[in-house]
């Protein structure tokens, strides 16, 4: 039974080193140049905002400060800040760049990101603006000044409707070392990036921190309207593009940051408790088996080379070491990305075993009614009853 457990892990692992699209490599990446372009088509950035006091400044100050020839506007949207949010951004950037405008009161059936959107969509058509592309970025994110023109020149010169960056996520303080990579380790393997580049691949996926997408592709795929209850809205977005014909890239960010801090467990904690019972579709099974995944692929061989002295079967044990090498080489190259020695993929397993108790915890907190609970909102039941398939 033992060398049975043990030989199925490994081929979990030959199986998702060697043929499943690559995911390990982060090798999805912006060109560093940018070609020049006789005229650069206009951009409308949206960026929603809640509580964003500790960050806010210097997001719109790095959107203000974008080196991009086109035409160029930035409408925050103010979701019913109590901190200041909203004075904050309005001294950052000039009036004739930036405009602060407030979210009405929630609608039924609508997350409070997607709102703020619609409400940034909204806003920019009463301006009178028609943007060939708006730019959705999150209101604790730092761009550096030539990201909106990397990202113009990858959706043009490579004929993409919708351009995603999975930005860097904080990552200097102990529970961030160990859980920040992991995450995007996870994401990475969830939805392959190489895949959801490829225009014959059926997964879609964007990265909400950072998203530009051509107006006309969003208005193809019926706006923010058909994800509006949608907790993982970034995902979803990228679904509806897809399916209405639309062409995706996602790649990793080489410069533009998060700088939303978790100095404790308990911030990562939340952040996945949030939207990891969603993403399993609210389903028993679905949850079952990926517990039972996160178990076999990455506890089993970990705990066969742990446990050998007890079970002495050492061609389970060789088995489990195959595994943990494999394992171990896939996550090097997130963890290099993240500026950490490598030493630390050692510790994926300990990581996954937080990440299934997590994504427990999640689905206890969904049963509880307080699944997708974020900034004093709760959207679990609104998601489901909005839930696309």
């Amino acid at each position: 039974m033992l060398a049975f457990v043990a030989v199925i892990s490994l081929a979990a692992w030959l199986y998702l080193f060697f043929a499943h699209h690559g995911f390990w490599h982060a090798d999805q990446r912006l060109p560093r140049d940018t070609r020049l372009m006789s005229a650069w088509p206009s951009v409308v950035a949206i960026v929603p905002a809640r509580n964003e006091a500790a960050s806010i400044s210097a997001c719109i100050r790095s959107l203000a400060a974008q080196r991009y020839e086109g035409s160029f506007r930035v409408i925050l949207v103010d979701d019913g800040s109590t901190d200041g949010t909203a004075g904050l951004a309005r001294d950052a950037a000039p009036p004739e760049r930036l405009s602060v405008i407030s979210a009405p009161p929630l609608a039924e059936g609508w997350t409070g990101k997607l709102w703020a959107m619609q409400t940034g969509l909204t806003r920019a058509a009463s301006d009178g603006l028609s943007p060939i592309y708006f730019w959705f970025t999150d209101a604790d994110i730092v761009h550096p000044p030539e990201t909106l023109s990397r990202l113009v020149g990858r959706s043009i010169h490579h004929h993409r409707d919708l351009v995603s960056l999975m930005v860097k996520l904080h990552c200097r303080h102990a529970w961030e070392r160990l859980l920040i990579p992991a995450f995007v380790y996870f994401f990475q393997m969830l939805y392959p990036f190489r895949a959801a580049n490829d225009d014959k691949s059926h997964i879609a996926a964007a990265a909400g921190g950072c998203i530009l997408i051509k107006r006309e592709a969003l208005l193809a795929a019926g706006g923010l309207e058909p994800i509006r209850g949608e907790i993982i809205d970034d995902c979803a977005l990228a679904r509806i593009v897809k399916r209405s014909g639309g062409r995706l890239w996602l790649g990793l960010s080489d410069g533009s940051a998060s700088l939303r801090e978790a100095m404790g467990l308990a911030p990562l904690w939340a952040m996945v408790r949030r939207t990891a019972f969603t993403q399993l579709k609210y389903s028993v099974p679905l949850l079952t088996g990926t517990l039972l995944g996160l178990v076999l692929i990455f506890l089993v061989p970990a705990s066969l080379i742990a446990t050998w002295p007890w079970h002495g079967d050492s061609g389970a044990a060789l088995v489990g070491l195959l595994a943990s090498l494999l394992m171990t080489l896939s996550y090097i190259p997130t963890v290099k990305d993240y500026g950490l020695a490598p030493w630390r993929a050692i510790l994926l397993p300990v990581a996954a075993a937080l990440y299934a108790a997590m994504t427990f915890a999640s689905a206890i907190a969904h049963w509880r009614r307080q699944g997708g609970a974020w900034k004093g909102r709760t959207y679990s039941e609104a998601a489901r009853q909005n839930d696309r398939p």
